[in-house]
């Protein structure tokens, strides 16, 4: 619904820890009007300039907390993302990205929060990687295929 205005396209820059670089991070924002719980969160589908990022590399910041992994966001229950607030997401690569322009691929997954139904404790217990064509009823996915995005790497402030 809301695809195209997932990624802040000026947020793009890469993330120095102790004098290193270990990554890169960018602002997203929620693709549902309505919000979502965080705990309901699963990652994002990420290519950039043709490298897959897993989940597994991914961390997610929201509502001024550290970085987490998308299997701590499980535990985020009470917290809410609302529409309008940006997050970001910290992807590990070491050395981080080059300057210049980037294409991202993005698609953004999160479980559904209508109600029980048949299936829901193995989705939860065993959630589908986020991908281009994951599609089930039990995600909410306002984004239904990835969105491309062309983003300049921020110089360091």
């Amino acid at each position: 619904m809301f695809d195209h205005y997932l990624v802040r396209k000026d947020s793009l820059e890469n993330v120095e820890e102790e004098g290193i670089i270990t990554g890169f991070r960018f602002a997203v924002r929620n693709s549902n009007y309505r919000g979502v719980f965080a705990s309901l969160h699963n990652g994002y589908y990420l290519v950039v300039d043709g490298t897959l990022y897993p989940r597994e590399v991914q961390k997610f910041e929201v509502n001024g907390k550290a970085p987490r992994t998308f299997d701590d966001m499980k535990n985020a229950g009470y917290e809410h993302w609302d529409f309008d607030d940006e997050a970001y997401v910290y992807v590990q690569k070491e050395g981080g990205l080059g300057p210049g322009k980037h294409t991202m691929l993005i698609k953004q997954a999160v479980f559904s929060a209508y109600g029980y139904f048949d299936g829901c404790e193995e989705y939860v217990s065993n959630p589908p990687v986020p991908g281009p064509e994951t599609r089930h009823y039990l995600i909410m996915d306002k984004t239904f295929y990835p969105v491309t995005y062309e983003l300049e790497l921020q110089e360091e402030k």
